[in-house]
């Protein structure tokens, strides 16, 4: 029983401690807890959503300025590379641009003027409206200007050069007896070049242009280097050379001259005396300081005081007096009479070049320069003496009376008025005879009869104009294979490159622009200034130049 009675107050006991109202309080906050913990935790993932959504934006942000700093690096990258490209193109087109305007001027194939056909077609210049619409006179105004103002020249010219070339005999025998020969230049005779003895001299006073050839003193001779003679040279130097001077047992081939040999060594072909070396020895000969090469204003130095040495020694004999027409030219020389006339002339010492009628010079003796020497070393190669030749074996085909040198002439008295009117340019009396000779070389002879004066020097300026507006007027002889071969002109002047004379307009425009507007001004001018003459010189126009001259 009393186990029984200890199970019944267990379970009343057990009941008593489960039973829900004891622990109503307790079990009432769980819940509450719950939901409390539950909304502190969704606030929380809000929270962390926010801040997520925070970090996303900024690490879009930041993204997005790095794309924009990479892409503004690379745009600047590309600029500058296609700014450098564009510098590099820009350079390689102008270079390219000059090299074919080069190219072009100096070496363009086609018809060019020396290689002239004979019909009329084949002529530059011919085509479209030519001299901008501009007429020249008639034939019969033409002729009419001939008579009474150029004509008269011809036979002044003739009683000019008889007078100047007796002095210049006596002035030069002269200078050859003060001269030692075994140290002294030796002169030789001169010889009479350019218009005057070409008989189309038309500007007053007339000039006389002579040159005097000279030789060193023995054991010395001249060795000519021209520019087409293998060695390279700027394309301004063409149409120079240098001379050399050397022993004239030289071969121009020993080592001895190249290579210093030893002490105990001498060449078999020269001594020891045939050495020249550099110092005092080649300057007595003329030479540049330090330089086996002829210096031309060593030449000019000598040449005058040779001059003045002479003249000195025979003064007495004239009654007249004689002076130094311009103090930068050596053989620029005036006679002055007593009525106080004078009467100029040009002495020009020259070399020789081989066995040719070739002559190096000095100097040019009047005029615009046709070249300009960069160096005193470097002589201007003329060829005065076969352009006489060439005009006088030509003159002797052409029909009696023919009007060539009449076409020269009347444009050399429009181009000396024009230079008058507006001063020098970049044309003068060369280009006017070198245009000449391409046109003689390309016409046959019976286009030049007296009657087609006015036909043949409207050709004439019409080829000036197209020579002008192409910058191109080759000259006359230098790669001239169209000359005949009697000339005898030596092979390599042949065989050489043209030699542009215009080429210096390529590069100078504004010689160029002067040039041209010269050209057409003179055009403009070419009627009234031959009706001008014509009609107001008087007749004995000629007889009064000729007095003046003479006395």
């Amino acid at each position: 029983m009393a186990l029984g009675l200890f199970r019944v107050c267990l379970v009343v006991v057990t009941a008593i401690i489960n039973h829900p109202l004891l622990f109503s309080r307790e079990n009432a906050t769980v819940p509450e807890n719950e939901e409390e913990i539950i909304r502190k935790m969704q606030a929380h993932q809000e929270k962390l959503q926010l801040e997520q959504l925070r970090l996303e934006e900024e690490l879009a942000q930041l993204a997005a300025e790095k794309e924009a700093l990479e892409q503004t690096a690379v745009e600047g990258q590309q600029q500058n590379e296609t700014r450098v490209a564009w510098d590099l193109w820009s350079t390689l087109c102008m270079i390219l641009f000059l090299m074919i305007e080069v190219w072009r001027q100096d070496h363009q194939d086609g018809p060019s003027p020396e290689c002239l056909g004979g019909d009329e077609d084949e002529l530059p210049g011919l085509g479209g409206t030519p001299l901008r619409g501009l007429t020249l006179p008639d034939k019969a105004t033409l002729n009419h200007f001939y008579e009474r103002c150029i004509r008269g020249t011809t036979a002044d010219a003739a009683r000019t050069r008889e007078f100047v070339e007796g002095f210049v005999d006596d002035l030069l025998e002269s200078l050859r007896s003060l001269c030692n020969r075994d140290t002294d230049m030796e002169v030789e005779d001169f010889i009479g070049v350019e218009s005057m003895y070409e008989n189309w001299q038309v500007d007053r006073p007339l000039v006389c242009d002579l040159f005097v050839p000279f030789t060193p003193p023995e054991p010395y001779r001249f060795h000519p280097e021209l520019w087409c003679s293998g060695r390279s040279v700027p394309l301004d130097r063409q149409g120079y050379g240098q001379i050399k001077v050397v022993r004239a047992d030289d071969t121009l081939g020993c080592i001895c001259d190249k290579t210093k040999l030893g002490e105990d060594m001498l060449c078999l072909l020269h001594g020891k005396s045939h050495m020249v070396q550099p110092g005092s020895e080649m300057e007595d000969l003329l030479c540049a300081k330090e330089s086996p090469y002829l210096d031309t204003m060593q030449v000019m130095k000598w040449f005058q005081t040779a001059l003045t040495r002479a003249w000195h020694r025979i003064a007495h004999k004239y009654e007249f007096d004689l002076a130094f027409g311009q103090l930068d030219t050596p053989g620029s020389l005036k006679i002055k009479f007593r009525s106080g006339k004078f009467m100029p002339f040009n002495l020009i010492p020259v070399i020789q070049c081989e066995d040719s009628d070739l002559y190096f010079v000095s100097h040019l003796p009047r005029g615009p320069s046709r070249w300009a020497s960069a160096s005193s070393t470097d002589w201007l190669l003329s060829f005065a003496v076969y352009e006489r030749h060439f005009l006088r074996v030509t003159s002797k085909a052409l029909p009696e009376g023919a009007c060539h040198l009449s076409c020269l002439q009347i444009a050399s008295f429009l181009l000396s008025k024009q230079s008058r009117l507006t001063g020098p340019n970049g044309l003068n009396n060369y280009h006017l005879k070198t245009a000449l000779l391409h046109l003689l070389l390309a016409r046959r002879t019976t286009d030049w009869k007296a009657g087609q004066l006015d036909a043949r020097l409207q050709e004439l300026l019409r080829f000036l104009e197209k020579s002008l507006l192409e910058k191109k007027l080759y000259h006359f002889f230098i790669g001239n294979r169209k000359v005949p071969e009697a000339t005898g002109l030596p092979e390599a002047i042949r065989r050489a490159e043209p030699l542009n004379l215009f080429r210096p307009f390529v590069l100078q425009r504004s010689l160029y622009r002067k040039t041209v507007d010269s050209f057409y001004e003179m055009l403009r001018n070419a009627p009234a200034l031959i009706s001008e003459y014509s009609l107001h010189i008087p007749s004995d126009h000629a007889s009064l130049a000729q007095k003046a001259v003479v006395l």
